[in-house]
């Protein structure tokens, strides 16, 4: 896979608990899980950096502009700057 390509090139350690044991980190895990099924799925990046690019942009697209009814409607940084 790609990503375990990418990871060995940079000498990058992933660190994952056993299957199914999602309260190790459950915030990393809801990220990932959403990851996942938004780009990944049915995607083909054409190189490493092909991969990073669009993973950067997914990571500005989650923080910035896709809104979660867990945060009232909000993206992430702006229930962060509304709780404030």
């Amino acid at each position: 896979m790609l990503i375990q390509l990418a990871h060995k090139e940079h000498n990058i350690t992933q660190s994952m608990s056993g299957k199914g044991i999602y309260l190790d980190n459950s915030v990393m895990e809801n990220f990932f899980g959403r990851l996942k099924t938004e780009i990944f799925i049915g995607e083909t990046f054409s190189s490493v950096e092909d991969f990073q690019q669009k993973l950067e942009e997914y990571i500005c697209y989650f923080n910035n502009k896709r809104v979660s009814l867990k945060l009232k409607g909000m993206s992430p940084v702006q229930f962060r700057i509304h709780s404030m």
